[in-house]
Parts: C-alpha cells; structure tokens; sequence
C-alpha cells in the first residue's frame, strides 16, 4: 500500500502516446497542524508484579509479560491507541510494521 498515487506508465491507459499527469496527493483538512509533534508510543506488553519484587529488580533482572511471543503490539498516539503491529528490524534499527490500523469513531457511525 503507497502512500504515493503517482501512475508508472508513460503514456495514456488507451495506448496513445500522450503522458499521464501524476495524481497529486490530497491536501491535509487542517494544514496547520500537519508540523505539531505528538508523544508515540509502542507497548510491547503488560504484567502484575508485587511492589517488594519491583525493589528487588537490578539490571539483567527479567520482567515476565501477560503476552504471547508474537503478539502484536499497541501503538499509541498521546496515549490513544491508532494501531497495531509487529516488530521488524531494519538495518540497525528496531521498527514497527503496521498490521491494522484502528477506524476513527466518525468512520464506524452511520449517518
């Protein structure tokens, strides 16, 4: 999925050879808050631990979490969680590969 919609083809999809303008990408709704920085966040998981095990943790100590190895994980925007995904190494760096994505609340309502 692009977030690009720029045809490839250099000529007419009737086979003319007249090239095809590229789609230009829609314009934001609120330009102005298209440069305003939001706090993302990825929680990988969640658990229960006591408060005399959280006085005994040092470094190397090993916190268990509720989930499953594979599960996706919660990513959220100024604490609102806008998808989920799994882990995905690129290069030297640990990233996050989007499995879905949640439908804003005007979406899902019938009008």
């Amino acid at each position: 999925m692009s977030s690009s919609q720029t045809l490839s083809s250099s000529t007419s999809p009737t086979g003319a050879d007249t090239p095809v303008a590229a789609v230009a990408p829609p314009e934001p709704m609120f330009p102005g808050l298209m440069d305003v920085i939001a706090r993302v966040s990825v929680r990988l998981g969640t658990g229960a631990m006591t408060v005399a095990d959280c006085l005994e943790l040092k470094p190397h100590s090993i916190v268990r979490l509720a989930q499953a190895v594979g599960q996706d994980l919660d990513v959220s925007v100024n604490g609102e969680t806008i998808a989920r995904g799994s882990v995905a190494i690129i290069d030297d760096s640990t990233s996050i590969r989007l499995t879905d994505i949640a439908v804003s609340k005007s979406e899902g309502v019938d009008a």
